[in-house]
């Protein structure tokens, strides 16, 4: 049965665009600006939405995501409000897909059984679990696969043709393409290279190619979207939003303004019409 995912990838193919994949920081800087700003995403242009999921260690994460991360712990954002956050945003948007992201350790403590049950309630279609490899597929990967979910995973500059199959093999929904080697936000991606990777998976899978890690604007977004079939903006949106907040880190009057501007610029930049010039 297809998803939302499938279904917005497809509708895009048609219109022959790539996806604009925005990703939040659930509960940053409090729950109740995140759920505005969740619902201002689609209407900037966002087509697929990624929530991620405060942990008190992420490892892939560079430092803008990393201090969202804080600054949503430290409003007391915990894995059921997160849902609980997935839940409200569903219940005025029935189309936008929602993407949980973030580590396993806080869904291990939730109980995967739980987990899957309330995510599904909440209305969430897929989970990048960026800390769990194919060889652990058993621990959530399978159990979400037949609950319904898209299980999207990570493939990464330094995956090569012998273990992308496995990468692969219970991907769903779309492949995320890691376009630089370390963490978010930490440097620009290589076209010519990204280029080339997304080819090269592509010669594996009939899944979509999205990119991310890097892409900091609506000039290296198009750029990206010239080869992929979606972008993924998560640093640059998560630091414009800590730039609108206060001294203390709450949010003011430009906060959802801050992150709607910078998503609708990148949209713009996107479309195979726009100029950049």
């Amino acid at each position: 049965m297809a998803t939302r995912i499938d279904r917005r990838f497809e509708d895009l193919a048609r219109q022959n665009r790539a996806a604009l994949v925005t990703f939040v920081m659930a509960g940053d800087p409090d729950l109740s600006t995140c759920l505005d700003i969740l619902k201002a995403l689609p209407k900037a242009g966002a087509d697929v939405i990624e929530l991620g999921m405060p942990f008190t260690d992420p490892m892939a994460d560079g430092p803008a995501i990393q201090a969202a991360g804080l600054r949503a712990l430290a409003a007391g954002t915990t894995l059921a409000k997160t849902l609980a956050l997935a839940a409200a945003f569903r219940e005025a948007d029935s189309t936008t897909p929602l993407v949980l992201m973030g580590y396993y350790n806080p869904i291990y403590v939730y109980g995967v059984e739980a987990f899957l049950r309330d995510a599904k309630a909440a209305g969430v279609d897929g989970l990048i679990i960026v800390d769990l490899p194919p060889e652990e597929d058993i621990e959530l990967c399978l159990p979400a696969l037949a609950a319904g979910f898209n299980f999207i995973r990570l493939a990464t500059p330094t995956t090569d043709d012998a273990r992308l199959p496995a990468v692969l093999a219970h991907t769903s929904g779309f492949v995320y393409y890691v376009s630089i080697t370390g963490i978010t936000g930490a440097a620009a991606p290589d076209n010519a290279k990204v280029a080339a990777a997304v080819r090269r998976i592509k010669a594996h899978t009939a899944l979509p190619v999205a990119v991310g890690f890097g892409v900091k604007n609506a000039a290296s977004a198009a750029a990206i979207a010239a080869h992929a079939d979606g972008v993924v903006v998560g640093s640059a949106i998560v630091e414009a939003l800590r730039a609108s907040l206060d001294r203390d880190g709450k949010a003011t009057g430009k906060s959802v303004e801050a992150v709607a501007d910078l998503v609708a610029e990148i949209a713009k930049g996107m479309r195979p019409s726009a100029s950049l010039g």
